[in-house]
Order: structure tokens, then C-alpha cells, then sequence
């Protein structure tokens, strides 16, 4: 005699996680209506400046929002702006990668648990701290590395100086690598940690040495978790107010050579600006504060195309 059929199991879902689906759809949804609210906003307030404007808003090199009739443009502030992030980007990386690395692989554990304390207590500290040390202990160390980068590049043109006070975007750059490699190290460290483990223990018995299973396991692994954190790190770079406006001296010209006094970004005008503007004047700044939110929404993208398209390297396929 068969035994009679079990009957069929309800699909049922608990209370608790249909709360919690219903309150991270309803979290995501809102994150997006915030972000088309600020985009409308700003688009509305920018259409209001630009089609008063007198120059043209993506050439002209002067910013005289509040004259009758206003002239202004961005071309200065959107050179200075990725110039001194590119800057940043470039010393700021490798060496967060390096600094990631030995906490995570070579330091001994008694010594890699206080430096990374350390790392994270920097990517805490506030921007304007890292500000009036640049401008009180950064800027009158930089005219060494000046001269010594004109004597052996100023025939670049790009390293030309001529004695000015190092308040340029160079210094603007290195100050801005500072700040931002705790936060890619962090980050990066914590997605060195993932690597499985049995992914280099078997790199070892096949008789790789460290460098070599850092190189074929570890970074491959940990790919798309750098260019996250370096994207983090830029997206703070992009978007650095009082540092920059406390270390840069602000023109609206471009100069050939990277360490001439003078250039501004996008954060340090609407932070130097917005006080004495007038309407017209905060619409303008409103107007350029779009721009770097288009250019922050662009660079976020560029990095998500770039982690799907290595998404076999990543740790979701370990």
C-alpha cells in the first residue's frame, strides 16, 4: 500500500522579509526621485542663467555673472576641475594599491591592525583640516619640488615655473591625492581581504611566489573592487570644496604649465562666489553646478560599464 502523497507546501513569505523588500524597493525608488528632483531643479535654475548669459557658457574665460548684461563661462573652472583630479587620480591609486596590499598581505598582523586603524581615521579627517595644512605646510614646502621639476621638464611647458607662490593646480592635485588615498586604501583592502583563500593556496603549492599569487589571484579578484574605490576617491576629488578653495589662488585663466599660480574648479568658485552673487549670479553658479553633476553622473557610469565588462574577473565569479 502507497504511502499517500505529501501535500504541497505553501509558498509562503514572512512578514518580516516582506517588510524588508518593500522598504529597499522603497529606499531605491526614493534615491531615484531625489536625483531627478535635484536634476530638474538644477536644470530649471541653469536654463534661467544661460539664456541671459551674454558669452558663451562652455568657452568664454571670465565669470561676471552679476553684470548687466552677465558674462560668464566654465571653461577655466571644467579645465581646473579634471586637470587637478587627473593629478589626484594618478599619484593617489598606485599607492593606495601598494599601501592595500601590504596591509592586507605582507605586514604582520600586529602591525597590519594599527595601520589600517590609522587609514581609516584619515579618510575621517574633515576637508577644511587637510585644507589649512596645505596652505600653512603644503604650499611653502612645494617650491623645491618646483624648481627640480623645472630644471629637468620646464622644456614640457607643462612644468615651466617661474617662481610664483606654489598655490596652483598642482598643489591642488597632490593635496587632493592625499585625501582621497585613505578612501580608495579602505576600500581596496577590504576587497583584497575576499580574495578566497583557496585560490592562493594553490597558487602556492604550485610553487608561485607572494608576488606572483598577489599577481595571478589577488588583483584579478580584486579588479573591479579598485575601480570602485578609485571611483569613490574621484567622485570626492570632483567634487572637493574647501581644501581647494583654501589652497588654490583662483584666476579665470588657463596657464600652459601646471604649477603657475592661478585656475579654479567648479566646488572652489560656487564656494568663493555664492556669497556676494545676486540672483543672477546664484543661477549662474546653479548652472555650474550642473555641469559637475552631469560630470559626476558620467564618471559613476563610465565605472559601472567598466566593472560589468570585466565582471569574470570579479568576485561574484569566484
Amino acid at each position: 500500500m502507497g504511502m499517500p502523497d505529501a501535500a504541497p507546501r505553501k509558498n509562503t513569505v514572512r512578514l518580516g522579509d516582506r517588510v524588508f523588500s518593500n522598504l529597499s524597493k522603497g529606499s531605491g525608488i526614493a534615491l531615484l526621485v531625489i536625483m531627478a528632483a535635484i536634476a530638474v531643479f538644477l536644470t530649471i535654475r541653469a536654463a534661467v542663467a544661460i539664456s541671459n548669459n551674454e558669452g558663451n557658457f562652455l568657452t568664454t574665460f571670465q565669470w561676471n555673472a552679476n553684470d548687466s548684461p552677465p558674462v560668464f563661462g566654465i571653461a577655466v573652472l571644467l579645465f581646473g576641475t579634471v586637470v587637478s583630479s587627473v593629478i589626484a587620480m594618478t599619484l593617489a591609486v598606485p599607492v593606495a594599491i601598494g599601501i592595500a596590499l601590504f596591509i592586507s598581505h605582507y605586514a604582520p598582523r600586529r602591525l597590519a591592525g594599527p595601520i589600517g586603524y590609522v587609514v581609516d581615521l584619515l579618510a575621517a579627517v574633515p576637508s577644511i583640516i587637510y585644507g589649512l595644512w596645505g596652505a600653512l605646510f603644503l604650499v611653502p614646502h612645494m617650491t623645491g619640488l618646483f624648481d627640480w621639476l623645472d630644471q629637468f621638464f620646464g622644456w614640457t611647458g607643462i612644468f615651466a615655473y617661474n617662481g610664483t607662490p606654489a598655490r596652483s593646480l598642482m598643489t591642488v592635485g597632490i593635496l587632493l591625492a592625499i585625501m582621497i588615498l585613505p578612501i580608495i586604501t579602505s576600500v581596496t583592502r577590504e576587497v583584497f581581504k575576499q580574495t578566497p583563500k583557496a585560490h592562493e593556496e594553490a597558487a602556492l603549492a604550485l610553487g608561485a611566489t607572494r608576488w606572483e599569487v598577489i599577481r595571478m589571484t589577488v588583483l584579478p579578484f580584486g579588479r573591479s573592487g579598485i575601480i570602485s574605490a578609485s571611483m569613490l576617491g574621484l567622485g570626492r576629488a570632483l567634487g572637493e570644496t574647501m581644501a581647494v578653495a583654501t589652497v588654490l589662488s583662483p584666476s579665470f585663466l588657463i596657464n600652459a604649465s601646471l604649477l603657475e599660480s592661478g585656475g579654479g574648479t567648479f566646488a572652489q568658485n560656487i564656494a568663493s562666489q555664492f556669497k556676494e552673487a545676486g540672483s543672477m549670479g546664484r543661477d549662474a553658479l546653479i548652472a555650474s553646478g550642473l555641469v559637475l553633476f552631469i560630470l559626476t553622473l558620467l564618471v559613476n557610469g563610465a565605472a559601472r560599464l567598466i566593472i560589468a565588462r570585466r565582471k569574470e574577473y570579479s568576485g561574484a565569479n569566484a
